[in-house]
């Protein structure tokens, strides 16, 4: 998808942002709705002012390296890499000189995509999403609804950035609560479906869900596969419980596409990636869907439904 570079487009210089995601387009389309409104805030609107070239990486991560290469070798004026810290760093290994805008992991300056986040410094900024920090609170929630449960699954991409430190985090935080963690490995789609019958075989109590983008393209799978298994689960975004999930705590998934649009056309009409801060979100919100939990036989606590910013029903 996306308009094709061609020499017409060239000479009529209209600009092209390279919109560059480890995902599949078919699950991120909502996400890339809040994109293109962020852009046309600026007064940018695609095919009319504005083309996108998109670049999927369908999953394989391997070959964001190559599709963030293909970006550069088109000149394009600014690179949108979505897909979490592994597709920024891999814009950012192909360019030093194209802006490159992110939405990554809490710690963009430890992870080389910026000097610091109130100026970035060099060609990269976005905004830098907290969600491994939220794990605690999401154990919690789990908590809250399975007072009982006695193993939690942690579900992990091994090939995300951080994946080793965040494994030990929530395993430190799960033993403390006295609760046993069982992990779950999953890289491809066709590693989904044994980790599920893992976690069955392990009896596994209750599942967490890493925020990583390959989950979010496969949601619909996860979720399906969580309501075969009957396992609740918590999640880190909305749209996971829009989907058909449990329970999700965490910042906005959809406002950091936003903000990445309205990022990029400040620098198309001039601003620089140094001088544009991070953004961090303000917010987290609680999602709860009712129906779900009323399926699995849970009671949701009053007081969990009192802190919910929304209860699916």
């Amino acid at each position: 998808m996306g308009c094709p570079l061609d020499a017409s487009a060239e000479k009529a210089a209209v600009p092209v942002i390279g919109f560059l995601n480890n995902g599949s387009p078919g699950s991120f389309q909502a996400l890339l709705d809040q994109f293109r409104k962020g852009l046309s805030e600026g007064g940018f609107v695609e095919g009319s002012n504005l083309a996108i070239e998109y670049r999927w990486a369908d999953g394989q991560q391997a070959r964001l390296p190559q599709l963030a290469a293909d970006l550069v070798r088109l000149r394009v004026s600014v690179i949108a890499a979505t897909g979490g810290s592994i597709a920024a760093q891999a814009a950012q290994a192909a360019t030093t000189t194209i802006p490159i805008l992110f939405i990554g992991g809490p710690d963009p300056v430890a992870g080389g995509l910026a000097t610091s986040l109130n100026r970035p410094g060099g060609n990269a900024t976005g905004v830098a999403m907290e969600t491994s920090e939220l794990m605690p609170k999401r154990v919690q929630l789990l908590l809250e609804l399975l007072p009982g449960a006695a193993r939690i699954a942690l579900l992990l991409n091994p090939a995300a950035v951080g994946a080793d430190a965040l494994k030990d985090e929530v395993e430190k935080t799960i033993h403390a609560l006295g609760r046993q963690m069982l992990l779950l490995r999953a890289r491809a789609e066709t590693d989904l479906e044994p980790a599920f019958t893992s976690a069955v075989q392990q009896r596994a109590d209750a599942l967490l869900v890493t925020s990583n983008s390959f989950f979010t393209d496969r949601r619909s799978q996860i979720v399906a596969l969580a309501a075969r298994h009957r396992l609740p689960a918590a999640y880190a975004w909305r749209e996971f419980i829009q989907a058909g999930g449990l329970v999700s705590y965490g910042p906005s998934i959809a406002w950091a596409y936003h903000q990445v649009g309205q990022y990029a056309g400040r620098i198309l009409k001039g601003e620089t990636p140094r001088d544009l801060p991070v953004q961090r979100p303000a917010k987290f919100e609680l999602v709860i869907n009712l129906k779900v939990a009323k399926s699995l036989g849970l009671t949701v606590p009053r007081i969990t439904l009192l802190r919910a910013d929304e209860v699916i029903e």
